[in-house]
């Protein structure tokens, strides 16, 4: 396949660095982070509307591979000349470029036995070609999210230097087998209330959110959430929905999961290590000094 022009890998933005109890503006450069749609067609179907098949969040980047992959692994293909050509959508949405190159559409070719609507993934639903980063943000503020407290809770940079330690220390099932991500609530005192395991990191954030609203508590305005990798963009919004207003991790956060935590006005903390970390946003929450 040729003609794919990818977007942004990364970019800078402006963050609050601590360091050795000294605080310092800097410059950092983050992983870009948006949702790829993939639409399916025929070739032999002209004028028939692509389907909807799956909305993945990815890197801008070799998007024709991870389409093709995608779809192998689904069965939809069983080589790559089952793709007749991939095209970016071009549609233009309000106030967007005419091309996000965040829309792929992959016409199959002709002949191949397979029905696209029996196949549907939604994740976010997008009425018009070239879903965006915006787009995803807005479908989560036409849904909504509990409120969070303004500039609550506060916690001390020490409490937040002190959190890798106090997860590492829990992880009972990756101290056995050293393949296990983790997810845990801590208190503004950073002491560790409830943490969970998984292969996946959205995963133990499920299991950790999960277990607090089977005990009744639905609402989590006094916890800070902490995981063992990056901050996503899901990860973001379970912590929104949970209402969580300080989560973090000892990586680094993607631009979707920035723009995500500034809508909200949740704090999103990075690189989190027992001397430094780095706040991408909602830094009244953090005593930095």
């Amino acid at each position: 396949m040729t003609g794919e022009t990818p977007g942004a890998s990364a970019r800078r933005t402006s963050i609050h660095q601590v360091s050795d109890g000294k605080v310092a503006r800097k410059k950092d450069q983050i992983a870009v982070e948006e949702p790829l749609e993939i639409r399916i067609g025929l070739a032999d179907a002209a004028g028939a509307p692509a389907a909807n098949l799956s909305v993945t969040m990815r890197t801008p980047g070799d998007d024709y591979a991870l389409a093709a992959g995608f779809l192998f692994a689904e069965g939809v293909i069983r080589a790559g000349g089952d793709i007749a050509r991939m095209t970016y959508c071009t549609g233009k949405g309000p106030g967007r470029r005419p091309q996000e190159f965040n829309s792929l559409q992959v016409d199959l070719r002709a002949g191949l036995a397979v029905e696209p609507r029996s196949l549907l993934r939604h994740f976010f639903v997008s009425a018009s070609c070239g879903v965006c980063g915006k787009a995803a943000i807005e479908a989560l503020r036409v849904r909504g999210f509990p409120p969070l407290p303004p500039g609550l809770p506060v916690v001390t940079a020490a409490t937040v230097q002190g959190l890798p330690e106090r997860l590492r220390a829990g992880q009972g099932v990756f101290e056995k087998t050293g393949g296990l991500h983790a997810a845990a609530l801590f208190d503004a005192e950073g002491a560790l209330l409830r943490l969970a395991e998984d292969v996946g990191r959205h995963n133990a954030v499920d299991k950790l959110v999960g277990a607090e609203v089977l005990a009744g508590r639905s609402l989590l305005h006094d916890r800070v959430l902490f995981v063992s990798g990056r901050t996503s963009f899901e990860i973001v919004q379970k912590a929104l929905a949970a209402g969580v207003p300080i989560l973090g991790g000892v990586g680094a956060p993607s631009s979707l999961a920035i723009g995500l935590a500034e809508e909200f006005g949740a704090t999103l903390l990075g690189f989190v290590k027992s001397d430094r970390f780095n706040v991408y946003a909602g830094v009244g929450r953090v005593r930095l000094t």
